[in-house]
């Protein structure tokens, strides 16, 4: 058994759209449901702790529902800690939820990078979904080198972002800003599931990657520190 951070984002305005946006809860809860099955535990960070703003509920989806009532899951989401009070050496993984919130207040957040190179450099395992990848942009590794540097991921894509009409409002081209970084960067077509295994980062691309995410990221803990 390994423990597992979940990182959300504590960010709730979609920009200057008067859109509202969170933490995506089927990036959550599925990953989540994958990970206790296989005996894992998973603690949960928001950026400014407390309960962060949710976004992704499907109400046909029975998985977010028993996710938001189980004592063990949701729940704990009311109480949820701040990145700085938690400790690295806890856990074998860092997950990084996705959500368009993330956009805003993941990348260069000094305690989020401090967890994920001290994970990192423990030979753990580092995951991002969506947006979530936003907080893995200006991570350096002891070398100087950005973490992403000649690693194979994905993430949303621009173009995807562009047909939803938010490519003018969230901050900075996800895609574009971690291939500017050394990322070797894929895609499947919008909506479809794509994950991709670099070493011991993996990352989705979208919400119907969330599945696969977790399935990808049991069988990293599987094979335990590297």
């Amino acid at each position: 058994m390994q423990k597992v951070l979940f990182v959300l984002t504590s960010h709730g305005e979609l920009g200057d759209s008067g859109g509202r946006t969170g933490f995506h809860l089927g990036e959550t809860a599925e990953p989540w449901w994958i990970l206790r099955d296989a005996g894992h535990e998973a603690d949960f960070v928001a950026v400014r702790g407390g309960r962060p703003p949710m976004t992704g509920h499907d109400a046909g989806n029975p998985l977010h529902d028993a996710f938001l009532k189980h004592p063990a899951g949701g729940l704990l989401l009311d109480t949820a800690p701040a990145p700085e009070e938690v400790d690295p050496e806890d856990y074998g993984a860092v997950y990084f939820v996705g959500g368009h919130g993330a956009m805003w207040d993941f990348r260069g957040h000094p305690a989020l990078e401090r967890l994920t190179r001290r994970i990192h450099e423990a030979g753990g395992a580092v995951a991002a979904i969506c947006h979530g990848q936003a907080a893995l942009v200006d991570v350096r590794l002891p070398d100087g080198r950005h973490m992403v540097a000649g690693r194979e991921l994905t993430c949303f894509a621009d173009a995807h972002e562009r047909a939803r009409g938010l490519d003018g409002v969230v901050p900075f081209p996800l895609q574009r800003t971690l291939e500017e970084r050394g990322a070797v960067y894929s895609s499947a077509p919008d909506r479809r599931p794509h994950v991709v295994v670099s070493g011991r980062l993996v990352t989705g691309q979208n919400p119907a990657s969330a599945r696969r995410l977790g399935e990808r990221l049991v069988t990293l803990l599987a094979a335990g520190p590297v």
